[in-house]
Protein backbone atom coordinates (compact mmCIF):
# COMPACT_ATOMS: atom_id res chain seq x y z
CA UNK A 1 0.00 0.00 0.00
CA UNK A 2 1.36 3.40 -0.92
CA UNK A 3 1.85 6.07 1.73
CA UNK A 4 -0.13 9.27 1.83
CA UNK A 5 1.01 12.42 0.10
CA UNK A 6 2.30 13.69 3.44
CA UNK A 7 4.69 10.84 4.17
CA UNK A 8 8.40 11.45 4.66
CA UNK A 9 10.17 12.48 1.51
CA UNK A 10 12.48 9.83 0.23
CA UNK A 11 15.86 10.68 -1.23
CA UNK A 12 14.91 8.61 -4.28
CA UNK A 13 11.72 10.53 -4.96
CA UNK A 14 11.77 12.31 -8.30
CA UNK A 15 10.27 15.77 -8.20
CA UNK A 16 9.08 17.87 -11.06
CA UNK A 17 11.34 20.74 -12.12
CA UNK A 18 10.99 23.92 -10.10
CA UNK A 19 9.62 26.87 -12.02
CA UNK A 20 11.10 30.30 -11.28
CA UNK A 21 7.57 31.66 -10.77
CA UNK A 22 6.98 29.13 -7.97
CA UNK A 23 10.21 30.19 -6.26
CA UNK A 24 9.22 33.85 -6.58
CA UNK A 25 5.72 33.16 -5.23
CA UNK A 26 7.09 31.41 -2.13
CA UNK A 27 9.48 34.31 -1.50
CA UNK A 28 6.69 36.88 -1.85
CA UNK A 29 4.47 34.83 0.48
CA UNK A 30 7.31 34.66 3.03
CA UNK A 31 7.82 38.42 2.80
CA UNK A 32 4.10 39.00 3.35
CA UNK A 33 4.14 36.67 6.39
CA UNK A 34 7.08 38.65 7.80
CA UNK A 35 5.19 41.91 7.26
CA UNK A 36 1.98 40.79 8.98
CA UNK A 37 1.15 43.28 11.74
CA UNK A 38 1.57 41.34 14.98
CA UNK A 39 2.18 42.38 18.54
CA UNK A 40 3.04 40.86 21.90
CA UNK A 41 3.89 37.18 22.05
CA UNK A 42 2.91 36.55 18.44
CA UNK A 43 5.46 39.08 17.23
CA UNK A 44 8.12 37.84 19.61
CA UNK A 45 7.69 34.19 18.60
CA UNK A 46 7.25 34.69 14.85
CA UNK A 47 10.16 33.12 12.95
CA UNK A 48 11.74 34.91 10.02
CA UNK A 49 9.76 33.37 7.14
CA UNK A 50 11.96 35.03 4.50
CA UNK A 51 15.03 33.42 6.07
CA UNK A 52 13.32 29.99 6.18
CA UNK A 53 12.26 30.27 2.55
CA UNK A 54 15.70 31.43 1.41
CA UNK A 55 17.23 28.52 3.30
CA UNK A 56 14.87 26.04 1.68
CA UNK A 57 15.67 27.20 -1.83
CA UNK A 58 19.37 27.62 -1.06
CA UNK A 59 19.57 24.01 0.09
CA UNK A 60 17.23 22.33 -2.40
CA UNK A 61 17.65 24.50 -5.49
CA UNK A 62 20.96 26.36 -5.10
CA UNK A 63 21.02 27.24 -8.80
CA UNK A 64 17.59 28.91 -8.60
CA UNK A 65 18.36 31.26 -5.70
CA UNK A 66 21.49 32.97 -4.51
CA UNK A 67 22.98 36.06 -2.96
CA UNK A 68 21.23 38.66 -5.11
CA UNK A 69 17.62 37.70 -4.27
CA UNK A 70 18.65 37.29 -0.62
CA UNK A 71 20.21 40.75 -0.65
CA UNK A 72 17.13 42.33 -2.27
CA UNK A 73 14.75 40.65 0.18
CA UNK A 74 16.99 41.78 3.03
CA UNK A 75 16.82 45.38 1.80
CA UNK A 76 13.03 45.06 1.58
CA UNK A 77 12.92 43.82 5.20
CA UNK A 78 15.20 46.68 6.31
CA UNK A 79 12.88 49.23 4.70
CA UNK A 80 9.72 47.52 6.00
CA UNK A 81 11.00 47.34 9.57
CA UNK A 82 12.68 50.73 9.50
CA UNK A 83 15.89 49.07 10.66
CA UNK A 84 19.45 50.03 9.84
CA UNK A 85 19.69 49.82 6.06
CA UNK A 86 21.58 46.70 5.04
CA UNK A 87 21.44 44.66 8.25
CA UNK A 88 18.93 42.09 6.96
CA UNK A 89 20.52 42.20 3.50
CA UNK A 90 23.90 41.29 5.00
CA UNK A 91 22.41 38.63 7.27
CA UNK A 92 20.36 36.99 4.49
CA UNK A 93 23.34 37.02 2.10
CA UNK A 94 25.65 35.34 4.63
CA UNK A 95 22.93 32.79 5.29
CA UNK A 96 22.95 31.66 1.64
CA UNK A 97 26.22 29.73 1.87
CA UNK A 98 25.82 26.03 1.03
CA UNK A 99 24.22 23.71 3.56
CA UNK A 100 24.15 19.90 3.52
CA UNK A 101 21.96 18.70 6.33
CA UNK A 102 18.69 20.02 7.55
CA UNK A 103 17.40 21.11 10.98
CA UNK A 104 20.67 21.41 12.88
CA UNK A 105 22.14 23.53 10.13
CA UNK A 106 18.96 25.56 9.81
CA UNK A 107 18.99 26.51 13.51
CA UNK A 108 22.68 27.47 13.36
CA UNK A 109 22.16 29.56 10.24
CA UNK A 110 19.05 31.26 11.62
CA UNK A 111 20.89 32.03 14.87
CA UNK A 112 23.87 33.37 12.92
CA UNK A 113 21.54 35.59 10.91
CA UNK A 114 19.99 36.94 14.13
CA UNK A 115 23.43 37.53 15.69
CA UNK A 116 24.49 39.54 12.63
CA UNK A 117 21.34 41.67 12.87
CA UNK A 118 21.93 42.06 16.62
CA UNK A 119 25.61 43.07 16.19
CA UNK A 120 24.73 45.66 13.54
CA UNK A 121 21.93 46.96 15.77
CA UNK A 122 24.32 47.18 18.75
CA UNK A 123 26.93 48.97 16.62
CA UNK A 124 24.26 51.53 15.76
CA UNK A 125 23.53 52.09 19.47
CA UNK A 126 20.58 49.75 19.90
CA UNK A 127 19.88 47.89 23.13
CA UNK A 128 20.13 44.12 23.67
CA UNK A 129 16.58 42.76 23.43
CA UNK A 130 17.16 39.79 25.75
CA UNK A 131 17.44 36.06 25.21
CA UNK A 132 13.87 35.86 23.90
CA UNK A 133 15.24 37.48 20.75
CA UNK A 134 16.64 34.08 19.72
CA UNK A 135 13.45 32.01 20.24
CA UNK A 136 12.20 32.58 16.64
CA UNK A 137 15.32 30.80 15.31
CA UNK A 138 14.49 27.73 17.38
CA UNK A 139 10.87 27.85 16.22
CA UNK A 140 12.07 28.27 12.64
CA UNK A 141 14.22 25.14 12.95
CA UNK A 142 11.25 23.22 14.33
CA UNK A 143 9.17 24.42 11.36
CA UNK A 144 11.86 23.31 8.89
CA UNK A 145 10.50 19.78 8.18
CA UNK A 146 7.03 21.22 7.55
CA UNK A 147 8.48 23.98 5.36
CA UNK A 148 10.35 21.40 3.31
CA UNK A 149 7.23 19.27 2.93
CA UNK A 150 4.98 22.21 2.08
CA UNK A 151 7.27 23.53 -0.65
CA UNK A 152 7.85 20.06 -2.13
CA UNK A 153 4.20 18.95 -2.44
CA UNK A 154 3.51 20.93 -5.66
CA UNK A 155 6.73 19.59 -7.21
CA UNK A 156 5.82 15.91 -6.90
CA UNK A 157 4.94 14.01 -10.03
CA UNK A 158 1.26 13.51 -10.61
CA UNK A 159 0.32 9.84 -10.21
CA UNK A 160 -2.04 7.91 -12.39
CA UNK A 161 -5.47 7.20 -10.96
CA UNK A 162 -4.58 3.46 -11.13
CA UNK A 163 -1.76 3.92 -8.60
CA UNK A 164 -3.96 5.46 -5.90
Amino acid sequence: MRGSGFSNLSTEEILRPVRPLYVAMTLVAALLLNLMPLSGWALMLRPDFVALTLLYWGIHQPRKIGFFPAWLLGLAMDVAEGSLFGQHALAYSVMMFGVRHQMLHVVVILLLMQVIVLVVRAAAGGEYPGWWYFVPSLIGALLWPGTRLLFTIPLRSRRNADEV
